[in-house]
């Protein structure tokens, strides 16, 4: 199940499947997804993300790993809900950075990945791609297409599974969990995973 536009079943339906396959030790996500299942967005929050809605239409048409394989813009708006509230001047206490919340060695792995691509894009200069400064993670038009592309590549890799896309956003792609195929088991990545959930399954319901 991919978090595309061409397949909206990625929902909480899914997340629910997920924990009756993981382990015991891990089952205490359920409590996080519960916690946020029935979560509204605010309107402040909703008119704070409307003023990227061009760019998140934008960067969200293209295929990025599959083709005909899209992100869903809703995902990309609960995972900047999540994740800045629509700031894109928003800094974590580990240095991540703007509307995603972005860390620049990610941010720059991912940017020259695209630089090196052959796809063209609006709004961002391939130069600036291939140069990613911090100051470019607060350009919305850059974190957007980072969190596009990022989601696109963890959906491909974690065949769409929501634990663990976030958890390879939040803890890293790379973390022992996630070749295990389970999420990583961390307070704030968990916390995460019922947020975004939850935002989606929301955004998903306004539509």
């Amino acid at each position: 199940m991919k978090i595309s536009r061409y397949n909206k079943g990625f929902s909480i339906l899914l997340l629910f499947a997920t924990l009756l396959a993981v382990d015991e030790g891990h089952c205490d996500l359920g409590s996080y997804v519960s916690k946020y299942q029935n979560t509204a967005i605010s309107a402040d929050s909703l008119n704070a993300l409307s003023r990227y809605e061009h760019l998140i239409a934008y960067f969200t048409s293209f295929s990025y790993f599959l083709p005909r394989h899209k992100v869903s813009p809703d995902f990309v708006r609960a995972l900047i809900l999540a994740e800045s509230r629509g700031n894109p001047q928003a800094i974590s206490a580990k240095d991540a950075i703007g509307l995603g919340q972005i860390l620049l060695a990610t941010g720059r792995k991912a940017a020259r990945e695209l630089a090196q691509s052959r796809t063209v894009f609006r709004y961002v200069e391939r130069e600036r791609l291939a140069n990613l400064t911090t100051e470019d993670l607060h350009d919305p038009a850059v974190n957007i297409l980072l969190t596009c592309y990022l989601v696109a590549k963890y959906n491909y890799r974690f065949d769409g599974r929501l634990d663990l896309v976030i958890s390879a956003w939040n803890a890293g792609e790379y973390t022992d969990s996630l070749a295990a195929g389970r999420y990583a088991d961390y307070e704030e990545t968990k916390i995460l995973i019922g947020k975004v959930n939850g935002y989606y399954m929301y955004l998903l319901k306004i539509r």
